[in-house]
């Protein structure tokens, strides 16, 4: 039996990995990766790749083994649903113990469009009758930090109003799912998982003023004109449309918190939005 943890190589699956390292022996964890090359810094580390691809059931049906308890990385390309439910496929035919699967903050409840794939996944989990926990994963702080360099010359913008964000750092959301594939008391369950504190966008620009000791300010936008302005920044319109979902469930108070299941799971603090503004200007 062993931990089987996909997309491994993929900003999340790394930092599972190392989580997942830092608990139990190298032999007991396995990262499922599209490419051998990328996934090779693991390798060194003592972990067995099984190279599969979402897209690819035959594949995906060497990928898994009986007794397996298996970490299914939401995937990102917009056939995803269809992609899940190979995973979740393979992983029933092959015997699985249980399946784990990185969902939407409020499961069910939410209601915007960028969860809607998610909910269908968590129900394609149900219908498969496969012992499962759900990690209902909020916004990352990255999702922010990594545009600095561009916040810091347009300041920040969107379209959610005055609405709150209880976000975590993508660190603390892999050290929740690894407590949760190395730990017994999960199965059935599904955990909301955000960040200890909320703030604002007008807050978050004011804090990365601080720290860089430049002007920014928060734009907010129309959600016609927040569109614009990602598709002017190269993103498909249907991708941009989803992230003014995003901000339209923001300021409907949607991605604002719903408890401490992930401080609780990790066992400190979620690490705060300023400690990730930091990290990420000194590594400019």
């Amino acid at each position: 039996m062993s931990i089987v943890v996909t997309a491994a190589t993929g900003h999340l699956g790394n930092l599972v990995i190392d989580e997942l390292l830092q608990r139990v022996p190298a032999d007991q964890v396995v990262a499922v990766a599209r490419n051998a090359a990328k996934a090779a810094p693991i390798a060194d580390r003592g972990v067995e790749i099984r190279i599969a691809d979402y897209n690819d059931p035959a594949a995906l049906a060497q990928a898994f083994r009986t007794g397996d308890t298996v970490l299914l990385i939401s995937g990102l390309e917009p056939n995803r649903r269809d992609q899940h439910q190979a995973v979740i496929a393979a992983a029933r035919e092959a015997g699985v113990a249980r399946i784990v699967y990185t969902s939407v903050l409020g499961g069910p409840e939410a209601d915007f469009d960028l969860a809607a794939d998610h909910i269908a996944t968590e129900q394609a989990i149900l219908d498969s009758g496969l012992p499962y926990t759900f990690l209902r994963n909020g916004w990352y702080h990255e999702v922010y930090t990594d545009q600095i360099a561009g916040q810091l010359e347009h300041g920040v913008v969107g379209s959610a109003g005055d609405g709150r964000i209880a976000s975590a750092a993508r660190r603390d959301f892999a050290a929740a799912a690894a407590v949760v594939l190395t730990g017994d008391g999960h199965e059935k369950t599904a955990y909301d998982l955000n960040g200890d504190t909320n703030y604002s966008l007008t807050e978050y620009a004011a804090e990365l003023a601080r720290q860089s000791g430049q002007e920014v300010a928060y734009s907010n936008l129309s959600p016609a004109e927040h569109a614009q302005v990602l598709i002017g920044a190269g993103l498909p319109e249907p991708v941009a449309q989803l992230f003014v979902g995003v901000d339209d469930a923001i300021g409907r108070g949607l991605l604002a918190g719903r408890g401490s299941d992930l401080s609780r799971l990790i066992g400190r603090p979620t690490t705060p939005i300023a400690d990730s503004i930091a990290a990420a200007l000194s590594s400019r």
